[in-house]
């Protein structure tokens, strides 16, 4: 089921770059946690698919370069790419998320990183 869940999640990413956001949440539990660091929780499908567009980026893209899977869990290295839809400037930003998937293969918690190691070791990859 663990390679299941990064297929799954190599669509949700697709769809996440090409703005089909309703695809993404489709995805995600009901009740799903996405904790984004600093920044809170959002909680729920609904929340999600709310927060999913943003109206301060014109264009913004996900790229998944690493998948390591550990259980029900799945660790992504992913690059963002973004322009502001106001002043048209161009962020580049690396991060890293921690997926939970449930027995259905719903994503049912997801948690952001900015710092790798911080990743690792909620994932239980390094001591």
């Amino acid at each position: 089921m663990s390679h299941e869940n990064a297929e799954r999640l190599k669509a949700m990413y697709e769809a996440f770059s090409r703005a089909d956001f309703d695809a993404v949440v489709e995805l995600a539990h009901p009740e799903v946690e996405f904790i984004r660091p600093g920044q809170g929780t959002v909680r729920g499908r609904d929340a999600l698919r709310a927060w999913l567009e943003p109206d301060a980026l014109e264009a913004h893209t996900v790229e998944p370069s690493d998948f390591r899977i550990s259980g029900r869990n799945v660790l992504v290295r992913q690059h963002h790419r973004a322009r502001g839809a106001g002043s048209g400037i161009e962020v580049e930003a690396v991060s890293w998320v921690v997926w939970t998937f449930d027995d259905d293969g719903l994503v049912r918690r997801a948690e952001a990183f900015l710092v790798e190691d911080e990743a690792l070791e909620a994932e239980g990859l390094r001591e």
